[in-house]
């Protein structure tokens, strides 16, 4: 038997990156056009927090909880958990952030969107990329349409429009709230990495973005 250290990456995989893209493709095909709804929701977001006004967290809050229920059922637990049986142990992850957006964006305080820092300002730019630039990635890299990750819909861009609404608010549970997001985007990025697929680094870059934003906010206390 091989020692555990000789193994790479990929030697863990399930399946192969066709059968990955695949799942995308009928969750598409299965969903639409609900994708209209959930960008729609998104637009909302980036809108109400741009606006700022005192009981738009809980709205904010509510959206994003019921966006990754939603996700974490529809997709990770029933598509994704079938070709990898790890993601079994994974999705109950989203279901816990829903939870936690939801108490946190009721919470005294909840959350509010204050901010106009450069952390802010890079908040904004990572919704946009979650939300606009994502579904158009699949020409880029040789895919067809159809394979799109859509806000809402797929995880990655959800998680990654979260972080961003996150770094633009402030109050007692944002702290909480982004620890799953981050796990969910370094998991995704190296399962990419190990299919040997270049769209490997925008959800580790878009989490390495939020990390530096968040030290630069530390560092300009």
């Amino acid at each position: 038997m091989s020692e555990w250290w000789t193994y790479r990456l990929e030697d863990f995989l399930l399946f192969s990156p066709r059968v990955y893209w695949r799942m995308f493709e009928l969750a598409n095909a299965a969903f639409w056009p609900l994708h209209l709804l959930t960008l729609a929701a998104g637009l909302a977001i980036v809108l109400l927090v741009l606006r700022r006004p005192p009981r738009h967290g809980l709205w904010i809050a509510l959206l994003l909880a019921a966006l990754f229920a939603f996700v974490g059922w529809s997709f990770l637990s029933s598509r994704y958990a079938v070709i990898n049986w790890a993601i079994a142990y994974v999705a109950p992850a989203f279901g816990l952030q829903a939870l936690l957006l939801a108490f946190g964006g009721a919470a005294r305080g909840g959350l509010a969107f204050e901010r106009r820092d450069i952390a802010a300002r890079l908040g904004l730019l990572i919704m946009a990329a979650g939300l606009v630039v994502y579904p158009l990635l699949p020409p880029l890299f040789r895919r067809p349409w159809t394979s799109a990750e859509v806000f809402g819909i797929a995880p990655d861009p959800t998680a990654i429009t979260t972080l961003g609404v996150l770094l633009a608010a402030n109050g007692g549970p944002v702290p909480l709230l982004f620890a799953i997001p981050l796990l969910w985007l370094l998991l995704s990025g190296l399962t990419l990495h190990a299919m040997g697929d270049p769209q490997a680094w925008p959800p580790l870059l878009a989490a390495g973005t939020t990390v530096a934003a968040l030290a630069l906010r530390r560092i300009a206390r």
